[in-house]
């Protein structure tokens, strides 16, 4: 493995905690969006707190992931930062306001009273929504080739079938991990109640989310055919992967599962995520720069490694504890 392989799969490492942990945190914010529409207030307020209690303590670990992906992108692969930043700043802008807006509706939500709060838990709510949308419409867009090195590509080839599709997938996937780590929370804190409410949305976000990723399967083929094709080739196993932990979970959701479901949801989204790398590889941007091609300075590379180990080494468990502390609602 050569130094620029060893950044990209620390660069997909990033990605893939962000999709799982970030994930979670946005489907969380979709979750109190679809609970406004309940005529129950007690019940949206509840939401509003177990939401609350269970992204608090993590949020910002949430996010970091995004910040360490950016870095990676930047000084690993400068080329295909450049490129993605000419050609699709319009959903990154957004997805970006996305996030302001979400962690201003998050913060006053719970320092405001009364109507100022309901406003400004809707702000977080939609962000929640908006965010995961658009970072799917990027990466779809990346796989359908409208991002070019150069950044010659068009800058609206994000409003494509395959984006589009792709940004409503990251939305229904998030929603899905979401509702697992809420129920598996409310089931830790003894809210029954509660607990009832996210097993039914869990398993009806199990089977949207299934169902969306076929679809997308139909798309991937029509609008990029190597990535399809390397899905089904060297990406195989991770999707045999995904869908046999995707049907245990949806399995485990119906016969009442517990401990597993939690570590289930977060398979069969590692595995979409290594399936589509490794589906992607060589390529950063499909068919026009590969990862040797757009790789940084060789000191760079070196110095990105070193720091990932170190990294891992020392705030690994320091991020290891935090959500064991929070899961076990010892931060509460």
């Amino acid at each position: 493995m050569s130094k620029a392989d060893a950044v990209a799969a620390i660069l997909v490492a990033g990605a893939t905690l962000y999709a799982v942990f970030g994930g979670a945190d946005f489907g969380a914010g979709v979750w109190e969006l679809l609970a406004l529409r309940s005529r129950d207030r007690a019940l949206r307020e509840r939401i509003e707190r177990r939401v609350m209690l269970s992204l608090g303590p993590v949020w910002e670990a949430n996010h970091v992931w995004l910040i360490f992906t950016l870095v990676v992108l930047w000084t690993g692969f400068p080329e295909a930062f450049a490129a993605i930043m000419e050609t699709l700043y319009l959903p990154l802008a957004l997805a970006a306001l996305g996030i302001v807006l979400r962690g201003s509706g998050f913060a006053f939500g719970h320092t405001f009273t009364a109507a100022g709060a309901q406003r400004a838990n809707a702000v977080f709510a939609v962000s929640s929504l908006i965010t995961p949308f658009f970072l799917g419409c990027v990466v779809g867009a990346i796989a359908a080739g409208e991002v070019e090195a150069g950044g010659t590509g068009s800058p609206f080839g994000w409003v494509g079938p395959l984006p589009i599709v792709i940004g409503v997938l990251f939305v229904s996937s998030c929603a899905y991990v979401a509702s697992v780590f809420l129920l598996d929370d409310c089931r830790r804190a003894g809210e029954d109640d509660l607990e009832a409410y996210f097993l039914k949305r869990s398993i009806a976000a199990a089977v949207l989310a299934g169902a969306l990723a076929a679809a997308g399967l139909i798309v991937l083929r029509s609008d990029a055919r190597a990535i399809f094709d390397g899905l089904f080739d060297e990406g195989l196993p991770f999707v045999i992967a995904s869908a046999l932990l995707g049907l245990l979970t949806l399995g485990g959701l119906v016969r009442g599962w517990s401990r597993a479901l939690r570590p289930l949801a977060i398979g069969a989204v590692v595995a979409v995520v290594a399936g589509w790398a490794v589906a992607q590889y060589p390529y950063l941007l499909p068919e026009t720069l590969t990862v040797d091609q757009g790789a940084g300075d060789d000191a760079t590379l070196t110095a990105l490694i070193v720091v990932f180990v170190l990294a891992l080494a020392i705030v690994g468990p320091a991020l290891v504890l935090l959500f064991r502390l929070a899961q076990r609602q010892a931060l509460d």
